[in-house]
């Protein structure tokens, strides 16, 4: 029996581990930049919107707060931050980095986008 007591059990890091974690990080990435597209289409659908609605009021009046932006930066950072973590638990560090500094710059523009 020392050969089953020198024996390491597996960390679940082999090459098929990993390149599931990669697909599921490609697969995440692909839905993060689609969901972004999608968030700048309806804000930007938004904004033409309030542009035609706003030509009847008067210069006193406070537009209705509008939560899409913050919601949709905020959704969009925290998607961006997950990816990061995995990417930077699998041992990416380079592509964690720069997932992580995108998260970053999202979670900074999130408050600066509530009006």
């Amino acid at each position: 029996m020392p050969e089953l007591a020198d024996k390491q059990p597996s960390s679940g890091n082999g090459p098929l581990t990993a390149g599931c974690l990669l697909l599921l990080v490609l697969v995440a990435d692909v839905a993060d930049v689609a969901a972004g597209l999608l968030v700048v289409i309806v804000l930007a659908v938004r904004g033409l919107g309030r542009m035609d609605a706003g030509a009847g009021q008067t210069a006193n009046s406070v537009p209705p707060l509008d939560w899409a932006p913050v919601l949709g930066f905020g959704a969009l950072a925290v998607a961006g931050g997950v990816t990061a973590v995995v990417l930077l638990r699998i041992g990416h560090r380079v592509n964690g980095a720069v997932q992580l500094t995108l998260c970053v710059f999202l979670a900074v523009h999130t408050p600066g986008s509530w009006p």
